[in-house]
């Protein structure tokens, strides 16, 4: 298997993971068609009212993040690699009368599909580990922000990514060194789901992540970091508080979430 035929590789993955998580828990897209908002309050918290404003959403899995944005009245594009996941995402848009737009395509690519600027782009929770060069990434980002717009991002902590699925020993490094060839059985949202899936990814340091937006003009206005995870995704975990996750033998020793928002600067 080789990072030439990655986007093949992870569509499929992706594709064949999506049954599953419609169905899942984890999802609860009968809760969503109700009403829930599907949005954390990480990111909550750095997208303020969002009304009225053009978002483009990266990575947007089947689109519920993007349609929690459009509720609140923004004006959403979503993008995704996977394409049973844009078809499921424009079938619940349709059913939820609302007019958020899905385009299928890979990531690096969208300009080839797009052309147009937008107030805000926003990207979150296991995102970034499925692209191999983030200078093309926050090229992306800042090819599409207005001048002065915003970007959102909320993701993993690279610490998390370090260690094996079990949380057992420390089996990656940390700083990326090329890609990671895995293969699961199950889903992060249905660890009993009778899916098999191999995958390609890729580890990012944090300095990597800011100095790709530094150096496309995004400035950093704001950085936090965080010793749990709003989401039961991970192996071993313990619910602390309510919708409040931790590796159960680590507790507070590792931060598991990292948010930021920037500003395009020029």
């Amino acid at each position: 298997m080789s990072s030439l035929n990655y986007i093949d590789i992870n569509r499929n993955s992706w594709n064949n993971r999506l049954e599953a998580h419609l169905k899942s828990d984890f999802y609860d897209v009968a809760g969503f068609k109700q009403g829930n908002s599907s949005l954390k309050s990480f990111e909550l918290d750095l997208l303020g009212d969002v009304k009225g404003l053009k978002i483009l959403h990266l990575q947007c899995h089947f689109g519920q993040d993007s349609l929690s944005l459009a509720r609140m009245g923004a004006e959403v594009t979503g993008i995704d690699l996977s394409d049973q996941a844009i078809y499921a995402a424009q079938e619940l848009n349709t059913e939820l009368g609302l007019n958020a737009r899905f385009i299928c395509c890979d990531l690096y690519d969208l300009p080839n599909h797009l052309n147009e600027s937008f107030d805000l782009v926003f990207t979150s929770y296991g995102t970034i580990g499925w692209l191999p060069d983030l200078n093309k990434w926050a090229g992306i980002i800042s090819r599409f922000l207005k001048p002065s717009g915003r970007f959102v991002f909320v993701e993993f902590h690279p610490v998390v990514w370090m260690f094996d699925d079990a949380f057992e020993q420390v089996a990656y490094t940390y700083l990326n060194s090329g890609e990671i060839i895995e293969a699961e059985t199950g889903t992060y949202a249905d660890k009993q789901a009778a899916i098999h899936q191999e995958y390609v990814c890729w580890n990012h340091g944090i300095a990597e992540v800011l100095n790709s937006l530094l150096t496309h003009g995004i400035a950093l206005k704001s950085f936090q970091e965080f010793d749990y995870s709003p989401y039961n995704c991970f192996q071993n975990t313990l619910e602390f508080e309510p919708g409040k996750f931790r590796i159960a033998k680590m507790g507070n020793k590792i931060p598991m979430v990292y948010s930021l928002l920037g500003i395009r600067e020029r």
